[in-house]
């Protein structure tokens, strides 16, 4: 049995299709795709990914802003996108809403386990707004205590989205001149050190490259940052080392060039089997 799952921002979900999200649709091997920074209304969702899939999303309460959604094959039998769960228990605020959404694959590998597919779009933050770091330091704190509480309860649960953190000095093209911006400050990194060790989870694309710079998923709008590959590794799947185990392959499937994005994010695609 095998599993692809892809996750993107797509960086308005209204935007993406109009530039050619739609052509990527028709030829990926995805089952199931996590989308993040949807900024549409959930009811305009379905007719936004067209025939053949089944999606649920959360839109945020601050219009215009965020958004996550979770998108399936409607040939696929093991889900059932009305149990959904939107938002993290217990953290409050309208700046918290549509960045945290879980479903539930019912025994994909055959194994007996449920997998939990959690789509996320953290905070972004800004230094000289402290105010933007106070929440992501805040979400990030309850997204830890509920996925210690997800790989506690025994199945296979993989976190996948806009994560908004480069980890390492290898997921950042120009990692010394941001050592001190939002998205590369210690304190947001070791997050992401104490999640990939003590807690139990595993950076799946990274496993899948080995070390070395990149692979990019994100490159600024600015300057030559796409053309000169000047990018950050900040779109993850971090998996339970079970299900971390069962991968095959991972890409990115970046662009052919500038002209031809429908998002300043490339989709990540890993295969489970």
């Amino acid at each position: 049995m095998t599993l692809t799952l892809a996750t993107v921002n797509v960086n308005g979900l209204r935007a993406a299709a109009r530039k050619g999200m739609p052509d990527w649709l028709a030829t990926t091997s995805a089952d199931v795709i996590t989308l993040q920074e949807v900024r549409a209304p959930d009811e305009l969702l379905a007719g936004l990914v067209g025939e053949g899939w089944s999606i649920v999303g959360e839109a945020s309460q601050l219009k215009g802003r965020a958004g996550v959604a979770v998108a399936v094959r409607t040939s696929r039998e093991d889900v059932d996108l009305e149990t959904a769960r939107r938002g993290l228990p217990g953290l409050e605020g309208d700046a918290h809403t549509g960045r945290w959404m879980e479903v539930d694959l019912e025994d994909p590998f055959g194994d007996g386990r449920t997998l939990t597919v959690i789509s996320c779009y953290m905070h972004s933050g800004n230094t000289e707004k402290p105010q933007t770091m106070t929440d992501k330091y805040a979400f990030l704190d309850v997204a830890m205590a509920r996925l210690e509480e997800l790989r506690a309860a025994g199945g296979h649960v993989v976190l996948t989205g806009d994560i908004n953190i480069a980890h390492a000095e290898w997921d950042i093209k120009n990692w010394k001149g941001n050592l001190k911006s939002a998205g590369f400050l210690p304190e947001e990194r070791a997050y992401l050190d104490r999640l990939t060790s003590e807690g139990g989870y595993t950076d799946v694309h990274r496993r899948l490259h080995g070390d070395g710079p990149g692979p990019y998923t994100w490159w600024s709008q600015r300057g030559k940052a796409f053309d000169n590959d000047s990018g950050w590794r900040i779109d993850y799947q971090l998996a339970t080392e079970d299900l971390a185990s069962r991968a095959a392959t991972a890409q990115v499937d970046r662009a052919p060039s500038y002209d031809t994005r429908w998002s300043d994010h490339a989709p990540l695609v890993i295969s489970y089997s």
